[in-house]
């Protein structure tokens, strides 16, 4: 079941949302490798513009690539954007 990306509670809910429905994988986890999920510079980008509308700050491309996972990127993200 997707998580609705409008109503997540933290910046890792967020993101395995994010992540699932950009995929197109509905049983994505917090652990699942964007690579390993199918991933490629298309979707990051999906990813990252996603990211920009949920919390108004520019991620950077490059984390989804350094950062596979929604659980590692919601550390990041968290730690360097200041999100919840």
């Amino acid at each position: 079941m997707s998580i609705d990306t409008a109503t997540a509670t933290s910046t890792l809910d967020l993101l395995v949302g994010i992540f699932q429905d950009v995929l197109g994988l509905t049983d994505l986890t917090a652990e699942t490798d964007f690579y390993e999920a199918g991933g490629d510079s298309l979707t990051a980008f999906q990813i990252t513009g996603r990211l920009q509308e949920a919390l108004g700050v520019d991620v950077p491309v490059s984390l989804v690539f350094a950062y596979p996972t929604p659980k590692d990127l919601a550390e990041v993200v968290d730690a360097d954007f200041g999100t919840a």
